[in-house]
């Protein structure tokens, strides 16, 4: 046996529990980071050939081992831009330098130029969103992706352009017989104008309409002829709509609208509003966010309208553990990871967002403090290894005296 050999071995063993010790204080340092992901030490033995009669002692390897893929426990928070995934995928976000990360901490706050940073100052990447369709993303990179912007979401005011008017109209009057009713629409500045409907009964089976805004009054709706089929159904006009013509008034517009009335009904009974409504809104503030588990970022005001923005896009890869951790509680594609693959919550693959909450690190203090033990006891033992083999290299070089 080589007193070297001895040495050495020692020296190895004392490294490779100081690597532990490193993995366990990086662990308690961060066992209160969001979204922290805790490293392990594995220890792998190094064998070197033995010669008859004689042993050489070889020593330990270490290799770090990320637990990436193990979800932490959830704190609930008051905030609506806490984010946490539960399940699968990393949020995508973008440091000053224009790259891409993946992240699992999700401790956004709002910025005063609209976007959403985390407590590292990486800022939430998404898309925006098309309530036709989904975006289409690119499933191997990170092209179309872009900040989540929130910015010039202030007062809101929608103007309308699209509504529904339902009535029922008396059958057994006489002709000539006028009834009136009137719908509220919204103008480009957010106020609200009154339009006015007459129902005028001019034969069995037919009624006309008109419609006037406010103003001098403005005629927005011409006479136009309703008739109806012996159930009393609406049979003209066909396409069962009629267009309301905009018009201007105080310096702000009332666009065209196009009013569904397929609905209306002549029936035995009273006058009667079935359904009445228009889209649009009247100037609202903002009253907060909400992002649902599907990723949705939407704008609330005060009125009661959500307003959807962006949506949150996910990344995933085949093997979470085998990504490169980078300072920020970050992590990059490595050659084992496998390819970057992009979705959205609740699809395929993917969790779902937690709105109002944070994910903890997933690292169990007394059983970091427990592995600190074992490796103080190994260092220990190593360095009476390695401190017995000096002795004895000086017993030997003393023989020579």
């Amino acid at each position: 046996m080589s007193l070297y050999g001895t040495m050495r071995t020692g020296v190895s063993g004392m490294s490779a529990q100081a690597n532990r010790l490193s993995t366990v204080a990086d662990n308690i340092a961060n066992s209160s980071t969001v979204g922290y992901k805790k490293s392990s030490t594995q220890f792998s033995s190094m064998i070197l050939p033995s010669t008859n009669g004689a042993y050489n002692s070889g020593g330990v390897e270490t290799d770090v081992r990320y637990s990436i893929s193990t979800q932490g426990t959830f704190s609930y928070t008051t905030s609506e831009t806490d984010l946490a995934i539960n399940g699968d995928g990393f949020f995508i976000v973008t440091g000053d330098d224009g790259v891409n990360y993946l992240t699992r901490a999700g401790s956004f706050v709002l910025q005063d130029d609209g976007t959403l940073k985390n407590a590292a100052g990486y800022t939430l990447q998404g898309y925006e969103y098309d309530s036709t369709a989904d975006p289409t993303i690119v499933v191997n990179g990170f092209d179309g992706l872009q900040d989540v912007d929130l910015s010039g979401s202030g007062i809101s005011a929608v103007a309308s352009t699209t509504g529904t008017l339902n009535v029922n109209l008396p059958n057994g009057e006489d002709v000539g017989f006028e009834q009136t009713t009137s719908l509220k629409v919204f103008d480009s500045q957010g106020s609200s104008r009154l339009i006015e409907f007459t129902y005028t009964k001019v034969a069995d089976n037919e009624w006309s309409v008109t419609a006037t805004g406010p103003g001098t009054p403005t005629t927005v709706l011409a006479t136009t002829t309703l008739e109806f089929d012996a159930d009393g159904q609406l049979i003209t006009p066909a396409s069962g709509e009629v267009t309301l013509d905009g018009f201007t008034i105080d310096g702000a517009e009332v666009p065209d609208i196009a009013l569904t009335i397929g609905d209306t009904t002549q029936l035995a009974s009273d006058f009667s509003v079935e359904e009445g409504e228009v889209n649009g809104n009247a100037a609202s503030k903002v009253k907060g966010y909400e992002i649902d588990e599907t990723g949705v970022v939407s704008i609330a005001y005060e009125n009661g309208d959500l307003v959807p923005k962006f949506r949150v896009a996910l990344a995933s890869v085949q093997s979470p553990d085998n990504l490169n951790p980078v300072a920020g509680n970050l992590y990059t594609q490595s050659n084992d990871s496998g390819v970057i693959v992009m979705g959205y919550a609740g699809s395929s693959g993917f969790g779902s967002i937690l709105s109002g909450a944070l994910e903890d690190s997933n690292v169990d203090v007394a059983e970091e403090l427990t592995a600190m033990i074992e490796s103080q006891r190994n260092y220990t033992a190593n360095s009476k290894v390695f401190q017995t083999g000096s002795e004895l290299m000086e017993t030997l070089v003393n023989l020579k005296r």
